[in-house]
């Protein structure tokens, strides 16, 4: 037991006179498990929210509302329960906090909501009258203290009851917490009181099939129909924990490189060891355990390191899933125990793949090869050749689960997705070696008549056993920064774009359903108002498919989809700027039938069901089930359902649909001002009725642009991550490289010359590996928008590539490689003659 402990503390004792290998060991794991630990906080805690959301709604309560459009009331409550059916009321707002956080409120009736809602069982604590009598209770989760700005301390925030922004007193509070972030949940009657909104309900709900049909008046919305956050946000999630595996990858490049770097220098302490008596087995055993208090310092480090990132985070992503996906995630991190073990098993987990090769080949090397330099090498060559024959199996698995994905129903096979590009990635990281020593094997040919360049280049390819870990680094994330970045590009044009297409109205006014006509009828007579398009809307459930693939055959298909149905006024401002991305005889032909009654649908419907123009759908309305022609797609971005779109006129007569909104396109010359402030005044319209286009687009691009923030952050940090990777190859052989420049400047080659191949060397392998990243980004751009958003969203992005964005790449990675040589030139520059004459005589 002593003789291994002495051997432990031998192999350890390298690490003190090597301090920046160990530096640059533990910042590889560091830095790759603080990005995966910090992503993985992040959806730990989305989720959590998620559970806590869906625990609301999991029993599943359909919904009533008026089929006029009109607010339903107690009255209609009491009238339906005194009919015998077995509803009850909800009333929803939102009140806005003192640091601008907008809060949901949720009046419930705990008597008669269905028992095993959480809505009700939230109430149902031992202290029901306290919750049903004044001053009332208002249930809260704990992370929502933060946001009233009550100290988090759940016990001495029990009871007090904090003000809003505009001074409104909530009820004493009580901590609930099964609730999701940022949502309060009260009686009907406080909650009625606290947004005075006097007699008015937001809903009328149900226990799941306890009401056969909708009452006379009433429109019934199942629970089947509504989608999960979790639903809509898992590939979200699953793109971020794409983003940090593939980080955690590029930083395992860097404990790979020195790893292999420090046996290689402990060549002769292993020797000697062997030569002492200790046995081969015990020795790579005593590696291991090197390797395991090595990773549990970097994973704790990173772990640590990852929650701090995830808090910095955090906020965006909130902000990014409540815009896109209506999913409240709460501004404090909730991690679980498991959280924390899984962040450490899986940094081990890369530490045990990225140290398994270098212990293999210690093991596997004799006593006597054990102090031969040539031999290691010999073998490190053995292995690049190897990896080289390992990306042919790589690539033909991935080419394989292409092919059998190409079979698949479109919009299926997101994971498939991202392990195909993987695949991609693997492959062509394991080809980059041969790739770049048959490349500079060729311009080594090119140069014989220049000796120094010549000298440069033999020089390179013989640091490439070293230096190909980290281009290999480089290559993973310069490519993946590329297919990034062109997606997130190619979106921004394409969805601004799309905004202008479809906000062609100047104006966008949301009436009441009781001023409606009278609004539009005095609209009518305005000449500042150009064109009134109206807007309806509708649910209905898709119950058939007549596919007609073949002329004189269709096969239909019976289905049970809940769909919206959406109605728009096909007006001469609105037809020529609507998108569509197929029809049937053409736009023109198209609109005409739409004019006629017929349907388009969007993409997420066409892709999910593989519907073409020319397809017949059968809807379910109010008077039955009624069929309709396709005869268009078109692009809708950001919608997680299936739409189908009707004439306005269609869908009042056949869905009997409450007026929605109305656009308003505006006179050459019109007065925006003045009509905005007649309609306010004359029909006492709220502030929030009237939206100007340009406010919307600037909501929407904001939405966007919040969007892919945490994508942007996480793409950078990669970026950096691989220029550790670099600096860390480089400082480990920075001795060695002194030693082989020493004989060139004792044969008076200067030393600026000296710096200048060794920057040289570095940002031409730097280029060509950006070179080689091109077409390998444009690979994932394609696999990331035909692919992996198909899957993800249900609607497909147009490739676009940017020229400006592959130069910025190549010279990237040009500025990374340089960065990474600067400090071992320098160190170069600063050594003075003595040292330089003593690498010599060492060499």
């Amino acid at each position: 037991m002593r003789l291994m402990l002495t051997a432990l503390a031998t192999l350890l004792s390298h690490y003190r006179r090597h301090p920046g290998q160990l530096a640059m060991l533990l910042l590889g794991l560091w830095v790759a498990s603080a990005l995966w630990s910090g992503v993985q906080a992040i959806n730990t805690s989305a989720r959590d929210s998620y559970a806590r959301a869906e625990a609301l709604f999991t029993t599943g309560l359909d919904r009533l509302e008026r089929r006029d459009g009109e607010a339903l009331t107690r009255e209609d409550f009491v009238r339906l329960r005194r009919a015998g059916l077995p509803v009850s009321p909800l009333l929803e707002g939102e009140l806005e906090a003192s640091d601008g956080t907008r809060l949901t409120v949720i009046g419930i009736d705990a008597l008669t909501l269905p028992g095993d809602s959480t809505f009700a069982t939230s109430g149902n604590d031992g202290d029901l009258v306290g919750f049903l009598t004044p001053p009332w209770q208002t249930r809260l989760s704990p992370d929502t203290l933060t946001t009233l700005g009550v100290d988090s301390n759940a016990e001495q925030a029990e009871g007090t009851a904090p003000r809003l922004a505009e001074n409104q007193r909530l009820p004493p509070m009580v901590i609930t917490p099964a609730l999701p972030p940022n949502t309060l949940v009260m009686d009907v009657a406080a909650a009625a009181q606290l947004m005075e909104s006097g007699e008015t309900l937001s809903r009328l709900v149900a226990a799941p099939d306890t009401l056969a049909e909708a009452p006379e008046g009433m429109v019934l919305t199942r629970a089947e129909s509504r989608i999960s956050p979790g639903q809509l946000t898992e590939s979200f999630h699953l793109n971020l924990t794409a983003m940090a595996l593939l980080a955690l990858v590029v930083g395992l490049f860097i404990v790979q490189a020195a790893l292999g770097l420090a046996l290689e220098q402990r060549l002769g302490m292993l020797r000697t060891l062997r030569a002492l008596g200790v046995p081969g087995r015990r020795l790579v055993a005593l590696l291991a355990l090197e390797l395991l208090l090595l990773g549990l310092l970097g994973a704790l480090a990173g772990i640590v390191s990852g929650v701090w990132l995830a808090r910095a985070l955090l906020p965006d992503v909130a902000a990014t899933l409540g815009s896109l996906y209506g999913a409240g995630v709460g501004a404090e991190l909730s991690l679980p125990w498991h959280y924390w073990l899984g962040g450490i098993a899986v940094t081990l987990g890369g530490l045990l793949l990225a140290g398994v090769g270098v212990l293999w080949r210690a093991a596997r090397l004799s006593v006597l090869g054990l102090g031969q330099a040539q031999a290691w090498r010999a073998g490190y060559h053995r292995q690049l050749r190897r990896m080289a024959l390992a990306g042919v199996p790589v690539a033909f698995g991935g080419l394989a689960l292409w092919v059998w994905l190409s079979r698949q129903p479109t919009g299926e096979g997101l994971v498939a997705g991202f392990v195909i590009l993987a695949a991609l990635l693997l492959a062509s990281a394991l080809w980059l070696p041969s790739i770049l020593a048959a490349l500079l094997a060729g311009l080594a040919r090119l140069v014989r008549g220049r000796p120094l360049v010549q000298w440069g280049l033999a020089d390179l390819q013989l640091q490439l056993p070293r230096l190909s870990l980290a281009m290999m680094a480089l290559l993973i994330a310069l490519s993946a920064n590329l297919g990034v970045s062109s997606m997130v590009g190619g979106f921004r044009l394409t969805f601004l774009d799309w905004l202008d297409q479809r906000l062609v109205a100047d104006l966008y006014l949301r009436p009441p359903a009781a001023q409606f006509d009278e609004i539009d009828t005095w609209l009518a007579d305005q000449t500042d108002v150009a064109a009134r398009l109206a807007t309806r809307h509708a649910e209905a459930v898709l119950t058939h498919i007549d596919h007609r693939e073949v002329e004189g055959s269709s096969t239909p298909a019976a289905l049970d989809l809940p769909v919206s149905v959406y109605g728009i006024t096909p007006g001469e401002a609105l037809t020529p700027n609507w998108p569509l991305l197929s029809t049937l005889a053409g736009r023109e032909a198209a609109w005409q039938a739409f004019r006629d009654g017929e349907a388009f649908v969007n993409e997420q419907l066409a892709i999910a069901q593989g519907l073409f123009p020319g397809d017949r759908i059968v809807l379910t309305t109010p008077t039955g089930k009624t069929s309709f022609d396709v005869v268009a797609i078109y692009p809708d971005y950001g919608n997680p359902r299936g739409e189908v779109l009707l004439a306005t006129s269609q869908l009042a007569q056949r869905f009997q649909a409450p007026p929605g909104s109305l656009g308003l396109v505006l006179a050459p010359g019109a007065d925006e001002a003045a009509l905005a402030e007649a309609l306010t005044t004359r029909f006492g319209l709220g502030r929030d009725a009237l939206q100007d286009q340009r406010e919307i687009k600037r909501i929407a691009t904001g939405i966007f642009e919040r969007t892919f923030t945490i994508t942007r952050a996480l793409s950078a940090l990669t970026l950096v991550v691989a220029a550790l990777a670099l600096l860390a190859s480089l400082l480990a052989q920075a001795r060695e490289r002194r030693r082989r420049l020493a004989p060139l400047w004792a044969l008076g080659v200067p030393r600026i010359r000296l710096i200048t191949v060794q920057l040289a060397q570095l940002s031409g392998v730097s280029l060509l590996t950006a070179l080689l990243a091109m077409p390998l980004g444009i690979a994932v751009t394609a696999g990331l928008v035909a692919v992996i958003n198909v899957a993800a969203f249900g609607w497909r992005l147009p490739l676009h590539l940017f020229p400006g964005e592959i130069l910025l790449t190549v010279a990237t990675a040009v500025v990374v490689a340089l960065l990474a040589a600067a400090l071992p030139a320098l160190s170069l520059w600063r050594s003075p003659p003595r040292a330089l004459l003593a690498e010599e005589d060492a060499a």
